[in-house]
C-alpha cells in the first residue's frame, strides 16, 4: 500500500508503528476515530463554555484559565504524543484544556464583534463533516501530488507565521498577517482552505493506519491528532472572520 504523508506533526507513522505491541482483538477503524474526535470536541465545547460564562460575568481570574489551558494543554500535547498508550486518558484532558484556553480567546473576540464565535463553530463544524463527506465519497482523493501540495502549503505557512512572529518581536510591521487588508484577508482565506484541505490527509492517514491493525486505543490517539488540525482550524476561521468585520467598520 502506498504510505501518504500528512502535514500534522502528530500524525506520523511511527507513533502508530510504536504501538503495534499493543495490539488486542480490538483494532481501530476510521468510524471510531470520527466519533472519538466528536467526544473529545464536545469536551472542548463544554470546558470552552464554562471559560466563556466567567469571562463575560466578569468573574476574576477567569484568563487565568486560558493562560493555564494554553500551557497544560501544550504539555499534554507532548505526553499524548511520547506516550500514546495514555491517550485515551490525555486526549480527552487535552480537549479540555484547548477548551479552556479557546474558551477565554473567544469571549475576547465576542465582546469585540457580537455573534461572530457562533459562526466560528458552525463553520469549523461544517467544514469537518464536508471534508470527510469528500473523502468518504472520494470526491477528493488524497493522491501523491495532492498530499505533496497541501503539506508543502502548510510547511510553508508555518514558515511564514514563523517568520512574522520574529520580526514583530523585533517591532517590524507584520500588517500582511495581522491587518484587515485585502491582502491579509486573501491570506488568512488561503490558510483556512489550505488547514480544510488537511483534514483529507488526517482522514486518509487514519484510514491507513487503521487497515494496518493497529489497537483500539489509538483512536483516541488519531481523534487527538484530529483536533489538532481541528483546532489550528477554528483559530484560523476566527481570524478570517474578525478581519471581515473588522474591515467593515
Amino acid at each position: 500500500m502506498e504510505r501518504r504523508g500528512t502535514g500534522n506533526p502528530v500524525l506520523s507513522e511511527k507513533y502508530f508503528t510504536r504501538a503495534a505491541g499493543y495490539a488486542g482483538s480490538d483494532v481501530m477503524t476510521l468510524g471510531g476515530t470520527v466519533n472519538k474526535t466528536i467526544l473529545l470536541f464536545l469536551l472542548l465545547l463544554l470546558s470552552a463554555a464554562y471559560v466563556w460564562r466567567q469571562v463575560m460575568a466578569g468573574m476574576p481570574g477567569a484568563y487565568g484559565y486560558m493562560t493555564a489551558g494554553f500551557i497544560i494543554g501544550f504539555i499534554l500535547a507532548l505526553v499524548t504524543t511520547f506516550k500514546v498508550e495514555w491517550s485515551p486518558y490525555t486526549a480527552p484532558l487535552y480537549a479540555v484544556m484547548e477548551g479552556l484556553a479557546l474558551g477565554g480567546l473567544s469571549a475576547i473576540f465576542e465582546a469585540q464583534y457580537p455573534g461572530i464565535v457562533l459562526q466560528a463553530v458552525a463553520l469549523t463544524f461544517g467544514t469537518f463533516f464536508t471534508m470527510l463527506f469528500l473523502y468518504r465519497s472520494r470526491i477528493i482523493r488524497p493522491t501523491q501530488r495532492f498530499v505533496m501540495g497541501v503539506a508543502a502549503a502548510t510547511g510553508g505557512i508555518m514558515l511564514v507565521y514563523l517568520g512574522g512572529w520574529i520580526a514583530s518581536m523585533f517591532g517590524a510591521s507584520v500588517s500582511f498577517l495581522y491587518g484587515t487588508s485585502t491582502l491579509s484577508i486573501g491570506i488568512s482565506l488561503f490558510v483556512v482552505v489550505i488547514a480544510a484541505l488537511n483534514l483529507i490527509l488526517d482522514f486518509a492517514f487514519v484510514e491507513q493506519m487503521s487497515g494496518t491493525g493497529a489497537p483500539k486505543f489509538m483512536e483516541w490517539y488519531a481523534g487527538f491528532g484530529l483536533m489538532v488540525t481541528l483546532v489550528w482550524l477554528y483559530i484560523e476561521i476566527l481570524r478570517l472572520l474578525v478581519k471581515l468585520a473588522a474591515n467593515r467598520e
